[in-house]
């Protein structure tokens, strides 16, 4: 195979799943829409500007939607869209590979 030649969205898609944090970001909204102090709780080892960089990417890529709600307080939550959906697979397969050969 000329690896030349592979595609380059390949390597776009493992270097975003490959970011510390994006996967474990991506698992916890797997479970639902989440507001941003949810999504910490779950992954408390990660700073808040982190997690504020991550999901800024995540949204502008189209892998997660950001939904404001003008209430008071002002309610935001963070969900997956299509994109971020279709990810699912992948990620259980990242996962079981891991816990097999990890």
């Amino acid at each position: 195979m000329d690896y030349s030649k592979m595609c380059p969205k390949f390597e776009l898609a493992a270097e975003l799943l490959g970011k510390k944090w994006t996967g474990l970001i991506i698992r916890v909204l797997m479970g639902g829409p989440k507001r941003f102090k949810d999504i910490k709780e779950q992954i408390p080892d990660m700073s808040d500007k982190m997690l504020t960089d991550r999901m800024k990417e995540l949204e502008s890529l189209g892998v997660v939607k950001r939904t404001v709600y003008p209430e008071m307080p002002v309610r935001i939550e963070y969900e997956l869209t299509d994109k971020g959906r279709d990810l699912k697979e992948v990620i259980h397969s990242i996962q079981d590979w891991a816990e097999q050969w990890m």
